[in-house]
């Protein structure tokens, strides 16, 4: 049985590990990612909300295969867009509508 033991508790330290090395190694600082960018958050923001003449709740810098963008949630009445912003040139790469924000209202009006 105490062998047992001493197998689990070296699998553990050896996942841990692991783990904490993978974290290590694949975690990025995105202030760090800031100075590569040729446009500022601002801006980026600016330009999200006035493709969706709306309002910007959250955003993010992220890497993508084709270099990195401002990824901006805008929303705009009873919508919420996703807005992809490049971050070299400043243009709108993308914006859609974001269906996984909304919950669905036919819930809330029910009552228990």
């Amino acid at each position: 049985m105490l062998r047992y033991t001493k197998i689990a508790i070296a699998g553990v330290v050896l996942a841990a590990t692991g783990i904490a090395t993978y974290a290590a190694t694949r975690m990025e600082n995105d202030a760090a990612s800031l100075p590569a960018t040729k446009i500022s958050l601002s801006q980026a923001v600016a330009a999200a909300e006035q493709q969706t003449n709306g309002r910007a709740t959250r955003a993010e810098l992220e890497h993508t295969k084709s270099g990195i963008v401002f990824d901006v949630e805008v929303v705009s009445g009873a919508k919420v867009f996703d807005v992809r912003v490049d971050a070299d040139k400043g243009t709108v790469i993308s914006s859609a509508e974001d269906k996984a924000d909304h919950e669905n209202d036919d819930d809330h009006d029910k009552k228990d």
